[in-house]
C-alpha cells in the first residue's frame, strides 16, 4: 500500500523478494495544468512490474476489505498510503501491517515528519520499520536507522535519501520479523511529536521572523507547498536561500539589500540570501540572473500579499 514516489523503492524492492499479491494505491487524481487523471507513481511502478493494482476510493466500504481478506496476505507494508487504516484491515494479514515511516519515531509522527525534522533544524532523522495500530503513528517498533540532514538537503532532497534508506530496512527486517527473530518495542509516547499536512498559507514567508527560521521553512518547503512572498503584487517563491554568516546589512524586515555575499532580504534576525527564486508565471532563475533583468528588486520591499 503505498502511492507517492517516496513508496517506490519498497514496492521494487519487496517485489524483488517476495510474492506481492497486489498494489493497493490511491485513484487516480487530476493532476497538471490541464487537470487530466493521472496515476500515482506507485500505480505507474506497479503496472510496470505486472503487478495487479487496486485503487478503492475508500477502505472503510465492506466489499473493499472482503477483497483485500479473500487474497490472505501474510503481511502488509504500507509506505506512504494515503488513508488510515481501520481495525477490520488491519486484523487482516497475520504477521500484520508493516510501515515505512521517514523520521526517528516517536518524534514526528503525522503526516509531513520529513519536513517537519528541517523545520526544527534537526542534523540528523532516518526511517523506522513499525506495526501500524490504531493510533497515529504509534505502534510499536521492529527497526531504525539514522540518517545524517545535509545543510543544504531539502523535503524533496531528503524524501529521496529516506525512500532509499527505508526500502533497504524494510527486506533487512521483513524476514526477520516473519521468522521470529525479532520483538517489537513500544514507542516512548512522553518523547511523541507531532506534524500535520502541510498548506499554501505555511508557506508564506514571515519576514519578521530570524533568518534561521526562515532558511528552515525553505527547505521543509521545497518542492511542496514552496516558500513564498510577494513581490509587487505577485508570488515570488523562495527556491534556496541561506542564512548570510557576515551579514552588516540593516533596514526593515522584508526589504532587499545587496551585501558583499550577495543579495539578500532583511529579516527580524540577521540576513537571509537569495539563491534561486521564481516569480509567477515564469522559470526558476538564479538571484543574480533576476536582479540583472530587474534592477529595481535591490531596494524594493518584499511582503504579504496586497487584496485588491
Amino acid at each position: 500500500m503505498g502511492t507517492p514516489a517516496f513508496a517506490v523503492p519498497s514496492l521494487e524492492t519487496l517485489a524483488s523478494h517476495y510474492e506481492v499479491a497486489a498494489v493497493v494505491t490511491q485513484p487516480d487524481r487530476p493532476a497538471r495544468r490541464g487537470r487530466k487523471l493521472t496515476a500515482s507513481p506507485v500505480k505507474e511502478t506497479a503496472l510496470a512490474l505486472g503487478l495487479p493494482v487496486l485503487q478503492p476510493v475508500s477502505l472503510r466500504q465492506e466489499d473493499e476489505v472482503a477483497r483485500l481478506r479473500d487474497m490472505e496476505p501474510r503481511v502488509m507494508v504500507v509506505a506512504a498510503y494515503g488513508q488510515i487504516l481501520r481495525p477490520q484491515v488491519l486484523a487482516i494479514p497475520p504477521a500484520g501491517v508493516i510501515n515505512v515511516h521517514p523520521s526517528l519515531l516517536p518524534k514526528y509522527r503525522g503526516a509531513s515528519p520529513i519536513a517537519g525534522a528541517l523545520l526544527a533544524g534537526e542534523e540528523e532523522t532516518g526511517v523506522t520499520i513499525m506495526l501500524i495500530d490504531e493510533g497515529m503513528d504509534t505502534g510499536p517498533i521492529l527497526r531504525q536507522t539514522t540518517v545524517q540532514v545535509d545543510p543544504t538537503d531539502t523535503t524533496g532532497s531528503l524524501e529521496e535519501r529516506l525512500a532509499r534508506v527505508g526500502a533497504e530496512l524494510l527486506v533487512e527486517t521483513l524476514p526477520a520479523w516473519l521468522e521470529g527473530r525479532i520483538e517489537a518495542q513500544p514507542q516512548d509516547d512522553d518523547r511523541a511529536t507531532y506534524t500535520k499536512p502541510l498548506t499554501k498559507d505555511d508557506a508564506a514567508i514571515d519576514w519578521s521572523l530570524p533568518a534561521i527560521d526562515i532558511w528552515h521553512r525553505v527547505r521543509a518547503y521545497n518542492p511542496r507547498p514552496g516558500s513564498r512572498t510577494w513581490w509587487k503584487g505577485d508570488q515570488l517563491k523562495v527556491l534556496v536561500a541561506h542564512p548570510d554568516s557576515d551579514w552588516k546589512g540593516e533596514g526593515e524586515p522584508g526589504q532587499v539589500v545587496r551585501t558583499s555575499s550577495g543579495v539578500g532580504v532583511v529579516t527580524g534576525e540577521g540576513g537571509l540570501l537569495l539563491e534561486e527564486i521564481q516569480l509567477a508565471g515564469k522559470r526558476a532563475m538564479s538571484m543574480e540572473d533576476f536582479a540583472r533583468g530587474q534592477r529595481d528588486f535591490v531596494g524594493s520591499r518584499l511582503g504579504e500579499r496586497i487584496e485588491d
